[in-house]
């Protein structure tokens, strides 16, 4: 977290030279650190969490998106993305069917507000996704921490290999990995995760392209 800290200008001067090409980089930048607009609608019921980082991961969560509206008519979904494009696509898609913000920064200050402000009870986190302090808060929380439509490259599971401690310990903390293939589950299962919690469930793009 400190050095997440100390890399925090960093981030911030990326996302000004990003904006030179994409203006909507410097719009709701508080979004990034937790805090949101007064106009922001409360949660109406239990507050069901799904992050998809851009675009395609929109795309590829659009299906569960709608089986989630479908069976649980009485809780919140609450939809957030890392990028503008992504933003733009879940507010094209489900309108104010959702709560759509930006994810916090994965600083400790910015996930409390996060948490305090929406007070989730399941995380669904697609694809590549994994946020030390996210998680960790979050579970402490009592929100289950779930992957979804996983993927974890051969090149990605030798960087996490560098820190096995530190890896073991978020992995631990997710309630369940769904998988796109099998040898996505062995890899996370060689970074902490135990058998028990993983499965296998194929992509969710090829769902979609059957919506």
């Amino acid at each position: 977290s400190a050095i997440l800290y100390l890399l925090l200008p960093l981030v911030v001067a990326r996302f000004v030279w990003r904006s030179i090409r994409e203006p909507a980089y410097r719009q709701r930048l508080g979004e990034r650190l937790g805090w949101y607009s007064a106009d922001l609608p409360g949660a109406a019921g239990p507050v069901l969490w799904v992050h998809a980082v851009s675009l395609g991961e929109v795309q590829a969560a659009v299906v569960l998106v709608r089986a989630l509206l479908g069976r649980y008519p009485n809780h919140q979904l609450v939809v957030t993305t890392s990028t503008p494009a992504g933003s733009h696509q879940v507010r094209q898609l489900f309108g104010d069917q959702v709560i759509h913000v930006y994810v916090p920064w994965d600083l400790p200050g910015a996930c409390r507000r996060f948490l305090a402000r929406f007070q989730p009870r399941v995380l669904l986190l697609l694809e590549t996704e994994l946020w030390p302090n996210l998680i960790t808060l979050s579970t402490w929380q009592g929100c289950r921490c779930r992957r979804v439509n996983a993927r974890l490259s051969a090149r990605s599971a030798r960087r996490y290999a560098c820190v096995p401690a530190f890896t073991s310990q978020v992995m631990q903390q997710l309630w369940h990995v769904c998988c796109q293939t099998s040898q996505d589950a062995e890899r996370f299962a060689r970074g902490g995760v135990l058998p028990a919690k993983l499965s296998v469930g194929g992509s969710l793009k090829y769902e979609a392209s059957f919506d």
